[in-house]
């Protein structure tokens, strides 16, 4: 598959047969990102002076994204997207700052995860976050939240994604800040903040190394050099590669930057759900598939990919284990989610580009759900902790039914999404080992395979003690609005059919139709 990518690479975007440019879908993607930070602009604006505060204009920007992502997917799936366009702004020297979009299967699959699960999520906020006194706030921010993450993700050049970043961990303080009155919470924004900021550094020195050797911030041009065996960028490409790692470990809160993400569960649930599903720690993985082609290639960065699957198996080991003694139901999902990225870099250093970035793809839908039904717990017995709970499948029957059908997809149980998508990166992970990988990626697969199994109990422990035996705590339990349930529902059933995406013969299926994509 790797041979694959790298030979798609070196063709270049308009060279390969098969692929449309999109047509007027392409060409207006442009406004994907822009219609939620207008959005944003006029929840700030006039928010508090419309009839719901200003929820209806974050809504209809993820009904819009979510729609005009969906639409893609299916253009994309039966014909094949191939799309790109720049306007340069500024000259700095000989160097050209432009703004751009790509339409691409991996930029495609971003805006459909953000778009889909945005949509479950906002709607859900709306009961969740009624009666706060910063209502018309959250949304604004919320909505800059999603809206960073598009920018960051439609990218055709690496300062454009760096805004897109920034401005994600901007978005991401404010929510996670949200209930600033207690100071536990504002400590726990300030450490997101600051130990991504740690991590960045990474990523500024990579894409200065990059662009000074190379002479472009473009992805088009970078990849080029690297399909054309550019001996200058071969010489630093570990150092630069390294310097890309250590960006998306923190992002992606691999090990040892993982420490901030369980603290952010001080921010609303709908943050916690939308963080953990679509936005920000999927933008490592994402900056990982976008670079692919410089870790993979001989000469290059292939050295950094046994640090990738080491601290890719590190992470998804020791994080579950953690999970498994916690009280608090949203730092068991917290760390699930730490343990799952850990999955999908491992993907990524086997070389398993696709089987990553569909464990990404699945893992949206079924960790969106599981956290959109912690709070729907917690909204009911007005406590985070499993001791307070028990009892509640009899309360309320469709939170139960939907968090039983999202940690069984989280467990990879047969026919539900995660079973295909972890099963795939198991596949790989042991192909590498049988291949190239040796010792180490052997060793790695123990530890993924053991990990799956430690998935599957803190999930089972986290049901039994949240639904099963009798109820603990002192509020009277009840089942949430339908504002509130239905994106369950909703999400549930993403969880249940979204696997079958990569059966081959169903559009091609997901790992054919992402792979046979140039890296433009």
């Amino acid at each position: 598959m790797t041979n694959v990518l790298i030979a798609y690479a070196e063709e270049g975007a308009h060279e390969v047969a098969g692929l449309v440019d999109g047509g007027i879908l392409a060409q207006y993607a442009w406004l994907i990102p822009v219609v939620p930070l207008v959005a944003m602009f006029l929840i700030v604006f006039v928010g508090k002076r419309l009839p719901m505060k200003g929820w209806e204009l974050a809504e209809a920007s993820m009904l819009f994204v979510a729609v005009y992502g969906v639409a893609l997917l299916v253009t994309n799936a039966s014909n094949g997207i191939s799309y790109e366009s720049s306007v340069e702004i500024a000259r700095i020297g000989s160097f050209v700052i432009e703004w751009g979009w790509v339409v691409d299967g991996l930029s495609i699959m971003m805006y459909t995860v953000v778009g889909v699960v945005g949509l479950a999520v906002f709607t859900y906020a709306k009961g969740y976050m009624k009666g706060d006194i910063r209502f018309t706030w959250f949304f604004a921010a919320f909505t800059m939240f999603a809206g960073a993450m598009l920018v960051l993700v439609s990218s055709a050049n690496m300062i454009q994604l760096i805004v897109g970043w920034e401005l994600v961990g901007l978005a991401s303080y404010l929510l996670i800040g949200h209930y600033w009155e207690d100071h536990e919470n504002n400590a726990a924004a300030t450490k997101a903040f600051l130990t991504n900021k740690i991590a960045d550094v990474g990523l500024f020195v990579g894409v200065i190394i990059i662009a000074v050797t190379v002479g472009s911030f473009r992805f088009d041009a970078i990849l080029q050099a690297v399909a054309d065996g550019d001996s200058a960028l071969a010489q630093v490409a570990f150092w630069a590669g390294l310097a890309l790692f250590i960006g998306a470990m923190g992002k992606s809160a691999q090990f040892p930057f993982h420490v901030w993400l369980p603290d952010a569960m001080a921010g609303p649930t709908p943050v916690s759900s939308l963080m953990h599903a679509a936005t920000m720690v999927t933008a490592g993985v994402y900056l990982l598939g976008r670079m692919f082609p410089l870790f993979q290639t001989d000469g290059f960065a292939t050295d950094v990919k046994a640090i990738i699957l080491v601290v890719g198996a590190v992470t998804l080991f020791a994080t579950g284990l953690v999970a498994l003694v916690q009280d608090d139901i949203k730092k068991v999902l917290a760390y699930s989610t730490l343990s799952q990225l850990g999955y999908m870099t491992v993907a990524m250093g086997a070389g398993a580009y696709t089987a990553g970035l569909f464990h990404l793809f699945t893992h949206a839908f079924f960790k969106g759900l599981l956290f959109l039904c912690a709070g729907s717990v917690i909204h009911a017995v007005h406590s985070n902790n499993m001791s307070d709970m028990g009892g509640l499948r009899r309360t309320m029957p469709w939170t139960f039914r939907t968090f039983v059908i999202g940690s069984l997809a989280l467990a990879g149980v047969f026919p539900l999404a995660g079973f295909w998508s972890k099963d795939e990166i198991l596949a790989s992970v042991q192909y590498d080992a049988s291949g190239s990988g040796g010792t180490l990626a052997s060793a790695v697969l123990v530890v993924a395979i053991a990990g799956a199994f430690v998935t599957a109990f803190y999930m089972a422990r986290a049901v039994y003690l949240t639904f099963f035996g009798e109820y603990k705590g002192h509020a009277q339990p009840h089942e949430s609005p339908k504002v509130m349930t239905y994106p369950l529902i909703g999400l549930g059933a993403l969880s249940i059919v979204a696997g079958f995406a990569n059966v081959p013969g169903l559009y091609g299926g997901f790992t054919e139709w992402l792979a046979a994509r140039p890296f433009v």
